[in-house]
C-alpha cells in the first residue's frame, strides 16, 4: 500500500467519525429541542400552575362557631376572641428548650405544660398545638419581638368557645374539644365536601347540643390565596373567599328556670325534666351535680379530669337521659290507668288493704305496714296503697304490664334530639331470657311480677321517660316527642330563621277520656289531701302529682327500713311526677333526688317552685331556696319575687368544680 493510499484511508475514517459525531451532536440538540418544545408548549399550563403554586398558598379560614341561646335569647355558648401561643412540633428542633425559654417571657403553669404534652401525644407533628390559650397584650408583644429566634412558635388569633354560665345546663349544652384521632377516623366515612369543610378546624362538638347540632354550628370554611416568600411566609394576600359563620341554635330551655332548679338541688344528686305537654318542648333538663364545660374546650388537665371522673357523685353522668331508677310509687297512676283500660278494675272497685299482701308464703308489705282498710282507685293513689297494686299486678301479669307501658315510653328511647339517651328496663319474660344465661335465671317467677306493680323489681327508667309518660297522661293520652331545639337562626344580629323544628304530630294512645280523667283527678287530690298536700298548701292554682320512694337497695321482707343504719348511697330515692294546672295541663315534670328519702320531703318541694315560676312568674326567696336545699321546706316561705326583679346574670355564674 502506497503512502497516498494510506492517507486516503485515514481521511475517509476521519470523515466517517466526523459525520458520526455531527449526527450525535445534531441528535442531542434535537432531543433538547424536542424536550424544550414538550415542556414549553405541551406542558406549559401545568408547569405554569406549579410555578404559581411555588409562590402562592391556599390557606383555610376557620368560620366562627354559631352561638347557642335559650328560648328567651340568653346566650349559653359564644366565642371569645383570644391570642394563643402555639407550637408546631415538626418545626421545633428543641421542644423542651423552647418551652423553657418561653416561660422566661410568659407565665406558663405546670397545667399548661401537662395539657400541651397530652395534646402532643394525640396530634400530628405538623399540627399547631396550644401551649397557652390566652395571651395578654404585654405577653403577646414579648413573644412577637422574639419570634425570629423561636422556630415553630406561633401567635394565632383564635375564637375560644366560652360558656358564660359555667355549669348551668352543662349536660344540655355539652362542650367542644380538639379534634382527636378518633374523630379523624370517624371523618373517614364522611362525604368529601364535609371533610373539606373541616380543613383548618381544630375543634368539634363532643356532647350535648354541641354534638347534635354540629353541622349547623360549625359554619362554612373560607379560603385565602396568599403570595409567599422563599421561606414560606405570607407576604401578600391575593384573593379571599370569606368563611360563613355557624348558625345560632335557639333552645326550648328557659335557662333562668334551669338555674333556679340547679340551685334548689344544692349539693344533692338527682335530675328533673319539665316538658310542655302540648308540644314536647323541654323547658328544663337538670342533672346534678353538674360540671364546667369551659374546662374541656382546649383539653382538660389531669387534675380536673381525675376530680370529675373519679368523683362518687359522678358529675359527668347526664342523669336525666342516662341515669335509670325504679320509679317507685310514681308508677301507680299508670298502673291505675292500665287497670281501667284493660277492664280489670272500675273506679269503684275496692280492695282491702291490711298493710301487707301474701303470695304463697311470701309476705309483700306496704311501706310502714299501715293498714288502709278498703281502698278504691282514687284512695289507692291519694294514700299510695301498695296492696292495691300488688293485687293488680298479680291479676295483669308481667306481659300485660309490659305491653301497656311500652307505648307510654317506658323502656323505650323517647327520641329526644340529644345524644346518649338510654332505654332503661321495662321487664318481660323475653327480656329476662335475653339478659340472663342459665335456665333458672331466665325463668320468670310469679313473685317478680308483684313488685312491678309498685314500680320496684326490675323496673328501671330515666327521668326523661317518666316525664314523657306524665306529659302523655296529662294531655289526655297523646304522646309527644320531647325536644330541646326550637329553631336555628342565620348568623348576625338580624339573622332570620333558617330552620324551625318540624314537630311530628303527637301519637294518640287511644285511651278513653273518662279513664284518663279519673286518674288525673286522683292525682289532683294528692296535692290537696294526700302525700304532697303540705307542699302545695296555699297555691293559687290546682295541680296533680304523685310522690314516690324507690329503693336503691333491696330490704328484706322481715327487715325494717332505717335510713340511719344505711350508707348514703343505699338510702331510698325521692321522686315526684306532676302536672299543672289541673284544669288544662300545660306543664308536666318528673324529678328525683337520689338517696334522699320520701318524695314529699325532697322532690315535691322542687316541683312546687317550678310550677310557681312557670304559672305565676314567681321566684322563691333566698330563705326558701336555702331551706329547700336542705330538704326542710314544704310550702314556700319568705316573700317570693317576680322573675324580672331577680338580678341576672347570677352572681355565681361560671363556677368550676
Amino acid at each position: 500500500m502506497t503512502e497516498y493510499q494510506d492517507a486516503d484511508i485515514r481521511i475517509a475514517r476521519f470523515r466517517w467519525r466526523a459525520w458520526v459525531a455531527l449526527a450525535a451532536v445534531v441528535g442531542a440538540f434535537g432531543l433538547l429541542a424536542l424536550r424544550a418544545w414538550h415542556l414549553q408548549i405541551r406542558e406549559h399550563e401545568r408547569y405554569a400552575a406549579q410555578a404559581e403554586g411555588n409562590r402562592t398558598a391556599v390557606l383555610p379560614i376557620t368560620p366562627p362557631r354559631g352561638r347557642i341561646v335559650d328560648r328567651n335569647g340568653i346566650v349559653l355558648a359564644e366565642n371569645l376572641p383570644v391570642y394563643a401561643l402555639e407550637i408546631v412540633p415538626a418545626r421545633t428542633p428543641d421542644l423542651d428548650g423552647t418551652i423553657e425559654r418561653l416561660s422566661e417571657w410568659v407565665s406558663i403553669t405546670p397545667r399548661d405544660v401537662q395539657r400541651f404534652r397530652r395534646l402532643l401525644a394525640e396530634s400530628k407533628r405538623f399540627d399547631s398545638i396550644p401551649l397557652k390559650t390566652r395571651l395578654s397584650e404585654e405577653e403577646m408583644a414579648r413573644i412577637a419581638a422574639r419570634l425570629w429566634m423561636l422556630p415553630g412558635v406561633e401567635i394565632q388569633a383564635r375564637q375560644l368557645r366560652r360558656y358564660p354560665l359555667g355549669p348551668t345546663a352543662a349536660h344540655v349544652l355539652g362542650y367542644i374539644g380538639r379534634i382527636s384521632q378518633r374523630d379523624r377516623e370517624a371523618m373517614d366515612d364522611w362525604p368529601e365536601d364535609k371533610v373539606a369543610n373541616y380543613r383548618g378546624s381544630t375543634h368539634i362538638g363532643k356532647l350535648g347540643v354541641e354534638l347534635a347540632q354540629e353541622d349547623r354550628l360549625h359554619g362554612r370554611t373560607g379560603f385565602e390565596r396568599v403570595e409567599t416568600s422563599a421561606s414560606g411566609r405570607a407576604v401578600r394576600r391575593l384573593d379571599v373567599t370569606p368563611p360563613q359563620a355557624g348558625e345560632t341554635v335557639r333552645l326550648s330551655i328557659d335557662v333562668r328556670l334551669q338555674h333556679l332548679i340547679e340551685r334548689l338541688y344544692g349539693e344533692r344528686r338527682g335530675a328533673l325534666v319539665a316538658l310542655d305537654t302540648q308540644t314536647g318542648e323541654v323547658l328544663a333538663l337538670v342533672s346534678m351535680p353538674s360540671f364546667d364545660p369551659n374546662l374541656f374546650v382546649d383539653g382538660i388537665d389531669v387534675d380536673n379530669w381525675r376530680a370529675l371522673n373519679e368523683s362518687l357523685d359522678r358529675p359527668l353522668l347526664n342523669r336525666a337521659l342516662r341515669g335509670t331508677y325504679p320509679p317507685g310509687s310514681t308508677y301507680k297512676p299508670f298502673m291505675a290507668l292500665a287497670a281501667l283500660e284493660l277492664g280489670l278494675r272500675t273506679p269503684q272497685t275496692a280492695i282491702h288493704d291490711p298493710g301487707y299482701w301474701m303470695l304463697g308464703n311470701h309476705r309483700f308489705r306496704s311501706h310502714g305496714e299501715h293498714a288502709l282498710g278498703m281502698v278504691d282507685l282514687r284512695r289507692s293513689i291519694v294514700l299510695s296503697s301498695n296492696v292495691y297494686y300488688y293485687t293488680l299486678a298479680h291479676e295483669m301479669g308481667v306481659q300485660a304490664i309490659h305491653d301497656f307501658m311500652a307505648p307510654l315510653g317506658f323502656g323505650q328511647l323517647t327520641g329526644i334530639d340529644l345524644p346518649g339517651e338510654v332505654r332503661g328496663i321495662l321487664p318481660s319474660p323475653a327480656w329476662k331470657r335475653a339478659t340472663y344465661r342459665t335456665p333458672e335465671q331466665q325463668r320468670w317467677h310469679p313473685g317478680e311480677t308483684i313488685s312491678l306493680g309498685i314500680g320496684q323489681g326490675y323496673n328501671s327508667f330515666t327521668m326523661m321517660q317518666l316525664a314523657t309518660a306524665m306529659a302523655a297522661l296529662a294531655s289526655g293520652g297523646t304522646r309527644q316527642t320531647p325536644h330541646v331545639v326550637l329553631e336555628t337562626l342565620a348568623p348576625g344580629p338580624d339573622g332570620g330563621v333558617t330552620s324551625s323544628r318540624v314537630q311530628p304530630p303527637g301519637r294518640p294512645l287511644g285511651y278513653r277520656p273518662a279513664h284518663v280523667q279519673t286518674v288525673l283527678d286522683a292525682m289532683a287530690a294528692v296535692t290537696t289531701e294526700g302525700t304532697s298536700a303540705r307542699v302545695f298548701a296555699g297555691a293559687p292554682y290546682r295541680s296533680g302529682g304523685k310522690t314516690g320512694t324507690a329503693q336503691a337497695v333491696t330490704i328484706g321482707q322481715r327487715e325494717k327500713y332505717d335510713a340511719r343504719r344505711l350508707a348514703e348511697f343505699q338510702r331510698d330515692h325521692s321522686l315526684y311526677v306532676a302536672f299543672a294546672p289541673a284544669e288544662a295541663p300545660r306543664v308536666a315534670l318528673a324529678a328525683i333526688v337520689e338517696n334522699a328519702g320520701f318524695g314529699a320531703t325532697h322532690a315535691a318541694p322542687i316541683a312546687r317552685r317550678v310550677f310557681d315560676y312557670l304559672l305565676l312568674g314567681l321566684y322563691p326567696s333566698e330563705e326558701d331556696i336555702a331551706a329547700t336545699q336542705r330538704g326542710q321546706s314544704a310550702a314556700p316561705i319568705g316573700v317570693p319575687r317576680r322573675i324580672q326583679d331577680v338580678p341576672w346574670p347570677p352572681a355565681d355564674q361560671g363556677a368550676a368544680p
